[in-house]
């Protein structure tokens, strides 16, 4: 087995690949870490097969779909999980084959409803139903901590103690644990009857997870978030320096339209000299009256340098080939001490 581990903020995810075949599988993948998925992926030869959550995350955003977009591969989830875009769905007993790994579900519920664990040869990953010195919290979404007592005491528990323990969270650097060390030494599996586990998970009192609620949405229907739409964005368009843009300005140059695209309130009290006003919001209905000309030169700004990538990003799908996006926005245009108009557009 050729085996890769990564870390993003205490969450874990693991590349896991047959080096007979070359295929693999990617287990828990979040968004921030596509670039390192697929470069180590060809480092070591693989061709990623499967795309997998054990669990729908409330913590991170899952990569899932974004790379199965890409490499037009499945993701697939326990057959619980309520996303729209798993297409391989799962029940328990059942395997996924990775040339010559055999990755076997066991449904874990308890975290959420859809959590499973995967055993494949000597180790479990065993998502956020045991972590090690801990498990999953059972406040959540779907979250029930009297079935995590069965899927940790009547399932997981039962595996061969000497399993390797991977599980998808981990804040101390451990890189992994093993089933028996967990039974024996895990703070939350010393509380061994029923009523005792309940009352203990019921008071954890934990804080949310700092982006819970656009995370399950993102993650349970597949909707993108901001990030991934700027992300996006950005990797469409071209930008123009601060000191560019002045030296521009300064020069008279008609050769550029400058185009700011916050809303008018904003736009009035300081823009760069010259600039159009054109808010985000009516840019598709008002571009072809404001911006006749396709071939012309437009640099996009807002305040802060994001939502004028979106708009620069949506002038070049409409045709407009020379949009830009001003790198830093507004906000850095004042600080730099650059000149600013007020009052309407002209």
């Amino acid at each position: 087995m050729i085996f890769e581990s990564f870390s993003a903020g205490g969450c874990r995810s693991y590349l896991l690949g047959c080096a007979d075949s070359c295929a693999a599988v990617l287990i828990d993948p979040e968004i921030g870490l596509i670039d390192r998925y697929l470069a180590t992926a060809a480092r070591d030869g693989l061709r990623i097969r499967y795309l997998v959550d054990t669990h729908t995350h409330a913590d991170h955003f899952s990569a899932t779909q974004e790379l199965a977009q890409r490499l037009q591969i499945p993701v697939a989830m326990y057959r619980l999980s309520s996303a729209p875009f798993v297409n391989l769905r799962v029940d328990d007993g059942e395997m996924l084959i990775v040339g010559k790994l055999r990755l076997q579900v066991l449904h874990t519920p308890g975290h959420t409803r859809d959590s499973m664990c995967l055993v494949v040869e000597d180790r479990v990953f065993t998502g956020d139903t045991l972590l090690m010195g801990g498990t999953g919290r059972t406040d959540l979404p779907t979250g029930d901590p009297d079935a995590l007592y069965d899927s940790l005491f009547e399932r997981v528990l039962r595996l061969d103690p000497a399993l390797q323990v991977y599980p998808a969270h981990e804040y101390k650097n451990r890189t992994h644990s093993t089933i028996g060390d967990e039974a024996a030494n895990n703070p939350r599996l010393q509380v061994r009857d029923r009523a005792g586990f309940i009352a203990m998970m019921n008071n954890l009192n934990l804080n949310m997870p700092t982006h819970i609620t656009e995370a399950l949405r993102t993650n349970m229907s597949g909707g993108k978030t901001v990030a991934q739409m700027l992300a996006r964005a950005a990797a469409t368009v071209p930008f123009m320096s601060l000191a560019e843009l002045k030296s521009r300005v300064e020069a008279g140059s008609d050769e550029l339209v400058i185009l700011d695209v916050r809303e008018r309130e904003a736009y009035e009290e300081a823009h760069v000299p010259g600039a159009k006003h054109l808010p985000r919001g009516q840019l598709e209905l008002r571009v072809n009256q404001d911006l006749p000309d396709p071939t012309r030169r437009i640099v996009a700004c807002c305040e802060f340098g994001r939502i004028s990538t979106l708009a620069a990003a949506t002038l070049r799908e409409m045709g407009f080939q020379r949009a830009a996006a001003l790198d830093g926005g507004m906000k850095a245009w004042r600080e730099a001490g650059y000149p600013v108009r007020s009052g309407k557009s002209p």
